[in-house]
């Protein structure tokens, strides 16, 4: 069946558009290598509900360009690119083997309408199967369709995403260590509101891990 994908739809390239079956070629691997960060910020000591931010690059240029693509223009299949890059750097596949559940953040069923897939869900998904880690993407859910976050100030984001994320089948997560996963860090906003319902099921650990930071 995949032979039969791969010659329907032959994987590319997402950033130049150069046939290769990795989704990435040489050249544009060495480029994303150029402004590949792979920070970890400690968050133990700060006022959030997550203990550690893992992400791979600074959100600005061709990275920033990429992801817009992949999230508001019709462009899943960028998902690959980044995933098939990072499979690469075992220094991040150190930092998520450490955990024991990975949860894509959600987005509401309207939002999942509109766009036709969860950005954040099919980077997750992907990473879980290769690191070997335990997906799960209905512990949490939401509940209401908020004004994207990325129309807000950064005063106003704190306030427009609560109350609109609970709990599902908590108990597949008690006493466990759990990374969030989503596609950009900006103010964290999201992120830390997630990990504060996460929180109420007794988890041991949680982290969050993005593809960039603003």
């Amino acid at each position: 069946m995949k032979e039969l994908l791969d010659f329907i739809y032959p994987p590319v390239c997402s950033i130049c558009g150069k046939l290769d079956k990795n989704s990435i070629c040489k050249k544009c691997e060495i480029m994303l290598n150029r402004q590949a960060i792979f920070g970890i910020d400690d968050y133990s000591r700060k006022m959030r509900y997550f203990s550690e931010h893992i992400y791979v690059f600074k959100y600005d240029g061709e990275i920033r360009k990429m992801l817009l693509n992949y999230k508001f223009n019709d462009k899943p299949y960028i998902y690959n690119t980044f995933v098939n890059f990072l499979k690469k750097n075992e220094k991040i596949f150190i930092q998520i083997k450490k955990y024991d559940i990975i949860i894509p953040v959600p987005i509401s069923k309207k939002r999942f309408k509109e766009r036709g897939y969860n950005q954040s869900e099919l980077i997750a998904r992907k990473i879980a199967k290769y690191a070997g880690i335990k997906y799960a993407n209905n512990v949490l859910i939401k509940t209401k369709n908020n004004i994207a976050q990325s129309l807000l100030e950064e005063q106003n984001r704190k306030e427009n995403v609560k109350g609109v994320y609970k709990l599902n089948c908590s108990k597949k997560i008690k006493n466990k260590n759990i990374l969030l996963i989503d596609d950009i860090y900006t103010t964290g906003s999201t992120v830390n509101e997630c990990s504060k319902i996460l929180k109420d099921a007794d988890v041991n650990k949680i982290g969050i891990f993005t593809l960039a930071k603003d």
